[in-house]
């Protein structure tokens, strides 16, 4: 009995059970087995582009714009880092980023913006993901935000740009705007050159943002490219001192200065008054934004007479030494009177041009055919494109007509009747200083003499410029144009301001030179645009700020002084018979 009892203790196998659970194993290895074979067989690509939607991202690099330097390698334009300070709105209502206002208060504050301004930026729509608070913030303002640790609030690198020189060369350079985009100047005309394009590169980034995997190139990125300008930053200075001096002490409304390299064509300094402080964007105003130089044109009054001398020495209607009687120091022509200022007799070329004749340089004028002097003011560059490519050039305007009345002949002869811009005239007595070879204007250094054009004779061009030494001596209208040791062949300009109807009450003062005339270097045009006061003349008020500039110009150029030798063959050369 007892061990019959103790066989039933022995466990006894349930066959059924066995083959539950043997069948449960083996319909959960079928079921994985099923389910990894839909993974990798049957539907792929979808589960794998779910975790490339989750994993996968697009980056890129971050290309600064170019630089802009002068001739030298100063710098003109130059991009530095900032950081834009951007929030995502589900992010900040996420981790309830606005339980601690003293936090959002000390952004507010460090933005210079109200708090309820930037919180209502970023609650006023919770499903937002991106909104910028603030762009080009400096990186001591991002460190500071980042130690505030305001959740959904990010930073973004970017960059700025900044002008070494602020006000001086405003107008030449430009400024891009916010995105870094040039809108004004250089800056507008070569934007795409300066403007370089960020490669883009496709990348696996794990959960906490870091790259674990570079996988492929998106688009090749190209670099950004620097422009070397032909400016002199020096001159440039220099140009801008004398031209802010000189419209703030005849309170002018504007003026304009430029300065040109004789023989290559390049311009050496464009500056404008009234400018502005391109590095702050506050106020801006356009008037103060227009380069002035390339934009304004204005009847050019005496600064052309050496040249209708050119025109008229060119047709053989008159001759170097020949004497042009001026008694009584007025004339009629065709009802209408041209004056001098007094009688000056029976005047040589040199003597009209010293005196600025306008009885005697309307005679000259109407000695030759009316084409004849147009065509060399077209040659010489007005009414056409100087060739530097900016945008909002001015050609000037010189009308082209088949009838022209003696008057009108008259006129076109002391500068009435045709406008012309700074640059315009600058480039004239640039062509006059280079034998009179005429050059395309270029705002870029050159690294290769540019191919002229020979629009005048050079002995003419010669003769002219001898002419001219006078009118900065004793007896010349532009006495304070004169430069010791550097003889200036130049000219004055006054001009009355055309209104409806006539002529107005406001003058435009010009003084235009080349210099020194015995190896000639550099071509300047000075244009003060209604000055007031007594003194409105050209030789009075634009006159003194072109000899400052030509002077300290030549001398950081290392331009030597005329020697005595040279001063004693330059006198001795005859001018003109008197």
């Amino acid at each position: 009995m007892a061990r019959q009892a103790k066989r039933k203790k022995n466990p006894t196998l349930i066959p059924w059970r066995l083959y539950v659970v043997v069948g449960f194993v083996f319909l959960l290895l079928g079921s994985l087995i099923a389910r990894a074979a839909y993974i990798q067989i049957i539907e792929p690509e979808r589960l794998r582009q779910e975790s490339d939607m989750r994993t996968l991202r697009t980056t890129s690099n971050q290309v600064q714009r170019g630089l802009i330097t002068d001739r030298n390698g100063e710098m003109m334009a130059v991009s530095v880092p900032v950081r834009a300070v951007w929030a995502d709105p589900k992010h900040a209502h996420d981790k309830d980023a606005f339980s601690d206002m003293r936090r959002w208060q000390a952004l507010a504050d460090v933005l210079h913006e109200p708090v309820d301004k930037l919180v209502n930026k970023v609650q006023r729509d919770p499903k937002r993901r991106f909104v910028y608070l603030k762009r080009q913030v400096t990186p001591a303002v991002a460190d500071y935000i980042q130690k505030l640790k305001i959740g959904g609030i990010y930073l973004k690198s970017e960059s700025r740009r900044y002008y070494p020189g602020g006000e001086i060369s405003a107008q030449l350079i430009g400024i891009t705007n916010i995105d870094d985009v040039g809108i004004e100047g250089i800056e507008n005309t070569y934007n795409t050159w300066l403007t370089g394009t960020p490669s883009k590169q496709k990348v696996r980034k794990s959960r906490d943002g870091k790259v674990v995997e570079r996988l492929d190139i998106v688009q090749e990125g190209e670099s950004s490219n620097d422009i070397v300008l032909s400016i002199d930053q020096r001159i440039q200075q220099l140009a801008y001192r004398e031209l802010k001096r000189a419209t703030e002490m005849y309170q002018a409304t504007s003026g304009s200065v430029v300065v040109l390299d004789v023989h290559t064509g390049e311009v050496l300094a464009m500056v404008n008054t009234p400018s502005y402080n391109p590095n702050s964007r506050q106020n801006l105003q356009s008037h103060r934004m227009r380069n002035r130089a390339l934009t304004d044109t204005f009847e050019p009054g005496s600064t052309v007479k050496p040249f209708v001398v050119a025109a008229a020495l060119e047709a053989g209607t008159v001759q170097r030494d020949e004497l042009i009687p001026t008694s009584p120091g007025w004339m009629r022509i065709g009802g209408r009177q041209v004056r001098d200022s007094s009688n000056n007799g029976d005047m040589s070329l040199s003597r009209i041009l010293v005196r600025s004749s306008n009885v005697g340089i309307s005679k000259i004028a109407l000695s030759m055919p009316v084409q004849q002097l147009l065509g060399t003011y077209q040659s010489m560059g007005l009414g056409n494109y100087s060739g530097i490519n900016l945008t909002g050039e001015s050609a000037g305007l010189i009308q082209d007509r088949r009838r022209w009345s003696d008057f009108e002949r008259a006129t076109l002869s002391f500068g009435y009747g045709f406008t012309a811009t700074p640059l315009q005239i600058a480039r004239m007595y640039a062509t006059l200083g280079s034998g009179g070879m005429l050059y395309p204007v270029s705002i870029m250094k050159l690294k290769h003499q540019p191919e002229g054009q020979q629009v005048i004779a050079p002995e003419v061009a010669n003769d002219v410029m001898r002419m001219l030494v006078g009118v900065t001596e004793a007896g010349g209208t532009a006495r304070k144009a004169h430069i010791e040791g550097y003889p200036v062949a130049g000219k004055t300009g006054t001009s009355r301001k055309a209104v409806a109807g006539g002529y107005g009450d406001d003058y435009v003062a010009l003084f235009a030179g080349v210099a020194p005339v015995h190896n000639p270097k550099l071509a300047i045009s000075v244009v003060i645009n209604e000055p007031k006061g007594d003194k409105y003349y050209g030789g009075d008020v634009a006159g003194p700020a072109f000899a400052n500039i030509m002077s300290g110009a030549l001398q950081m150029l290392n331009v030597e002084p005329i020697s005595k030798r040279e001063a004693i063959n330059l006198a001795a050369a005859p001018r003109s018979a008197e």
